[in-house]
């Protein structure tokens, strides 16, 4: 599990942990991982050629100090101040280890920059906001070219340029390789567009841990989801292990309920009572027969009261917009029981947020970045560039959960932090996979986790199950390749048995 915590907590944090140490003590703590880390990524850190981008806080001082560590292994190490003026202690270590010290005005810095074999950032902490400015825009863009090059970049702490709380990135910024953060996450790290900008992330620990309060965000890892995840025990039957109701599928949109009948099977319900169209009914009945169907006519909610007893209602995936279909979202949300509502289910609540806002029951809302848009009034832009505010915003609004889908899944929940999932991958920008992540979710829900610990758990499965699809998480000796959203279902098995093996 990775926790995540706000700038405010790490400065209070760090002015304690300061209070019981000697002057200069954590940013040598800092600088001495930064370092070993760097040594590390380098094919010998003698003769090695080393550029300090150097701003004039303290991530420009834990970057001096490292390449002075450097230096005295005889690396070769250029710093740039990159302002009015840069760290003096950790200037002078650097000078004294030979070191030397640039502007960023050097006639041959662009040449250097890309002769150079690393590439450290410590440009801005993490309070800068906003986008670069210069001279440090320039310095980034150069740092790009020399990574298009060969040039591994390392950011200090946080690429600079990316907001540290909610991962925004408004102009010129950094693109790491390799982001040393130290003693604990930073939201920015874990959230698009700030995660594509991290590459590989290490935590050095330097002592935060007992000064932080509760985080602000969280990253589940594989033994997370293991631990939620129900396994079914000698007296179990279909009906103990959850039974699922799915209002999903038309006759227009056949496939939507066959793909989030798929996911609940294959996420472990111990059964799936589905309502849907005539048409649907019959493509699921070839796809999975064990499904309990009741075909849907005028009946509207009726048909949602005569499917059979559940644990959790899934209601969404093409079931149409229309009034029977509302008829049947307004009966699935009356009941006592927790619901799951996706796609179509949010483009009706979109239009009548009272459906939703006063339900007292387990409540979770799957959109992506253009759904949530229509749920806040906004725009999907705004939505996609801020994804930790306006999922909070709509949790808050709407008084559920709230699983916002896209590059990198985030999910508020109550006053809890926000959980980020890992797992996401490109191959699930296909058709028909979001239906397959509400059958998942659904069928956790079913099985009794609470809302938040489902979307989290399957989201996290989904991403694995898409990288197996793809042939990535299991290293298959052609490559990834395209996927469609049955293969995802396909490979749900081979990714809870890789999330529990690796618990």
């Amino acid at each position: 599990m990775r926790n995540a915590h706000a700038v405010a907590d790490v400065r209070a944090a760090e002015q304690a942990l300061m209070a019981g140490l000697p002057p200069g003590a954590l940013m040598q703590r800092a600088a001495a991982g930064l370092a070993a880390v760097c040594a590390g990524l380098l094919p010998r850190v003698y003769g090695a050629r080393v550029v300090v981008l150097a701003g004039s806080g303290d991530n420009g001082g834990d970057a001096l100090y490292a390449g002075a560590r450097l230096a005295r292994r005889g690396a070769q190490v250029v710093a740039v101040a990159a302002g009015s003026r840069v760290h003096a202690g950790g200037a002078g270590a650097l000078q004294a280890a030979g070191g030397l010290i640039t502007g960023p005005d050097e006639q041959g810095l662009p040449a250097t920059m890309h002769a150079a074999d690393l590439v450290l950032d410590g440009l801005l902490g993490i309070g800068g906001r906003g986008g670069l400015r210069e001279p440090q825009a320039t310095l980034a863009a150069l740092a790009a070219t020399a990574r298009d090059g060969g040039t591994t970049v390392v950011a200090v702490d946080l690429p600079s340029g990316v907001d540290a709380d909610t991962g925004e990135v408004t102009g010129a910024a950094v693109s790491a390789d390799v982001t040393v953060t130290f003693g604990t996450w930073k939201t920015g790290l874990l959230i698009d567009p700030g995660a594509a900008h991290t590459g590989l992330a290490h935590l050095v620990d330097i002592g935060l841990a007992p000064h932080l309060p509760a985080p602000a965000a969280t990253a589940y890892g594989a033994a997370d989801v293991a631990a939620l995840l129900p396994r079914p025990g000698r007296e179990s039957d279909k009906y103990r292990r959850g039974v699922l109701g799915i209002v999903a599928g038309s006759d227009r949109f056949t496939g939507a309920a066959a793909l989030a009948v798929g996911g609940a099977l294959r996420g472990g319900a111990g059964m799936v009572r589905l309502v849907t169209a005539p048409a649907a009914a019959a493509v699921v009945r070839q796809h999975w027969p064990e499904a309990v169907i009741t075909v849907t006519g005028e009946g509207g909610g009726a048909d949602v009261g005569g499917a059979g007893r559940v644990q959790a209602w899934l209601a969404g995936p093409g079931m149409g917009t229309d009034e029977q279909a509302r008829s049947r979202l307004v009966a699935v949300l009356a009941t006592d029981l927790p619901v799951l509502v996706d796609a179509d289910g949010l483009t009706l609540v979109a239009r009548e947020p009272e459906l939703v806002a006063g339900r007292r029951a387990p409540t979770l809302l799957t959109p992506h970045a253009g759904e949530l848009a229509r749920l806040l009034r906004d725009d999907p832009d705004t939505v996609s560039a801020r994804r930790a505010e306006h999922a909070r915003a709509a949790a808050a609004a709407y008084g559920c959960c709230v699983l916002l889908k896209g590059s990198t899944t985030v999910i508020a929940a109550g006053e809890g932090p926000l959980l980020v999932n890992p797992t996401g991958t490109g191959w699930l920008a296909t058709a028909g996979t979001g239906d397959v992540l509400a059958g998942l979710a659904g069928a956790l829900l079913a099985q009794g986790l609470d809302v938040g610990e489902a979307a989290a758990a399957a989201a996290y499965l989904h991403g694995i199950s898409a990288r197996y699809a793809a042939g990535g998480a299991g290293g298959h000796p052609g490559g990834e390749a395209p996927i469609g959203a049955g293969d995802v279902i396909a490979a749900l098995p081979d990714a809870i048995r890789a999330v529990t093996s690796a618990a």
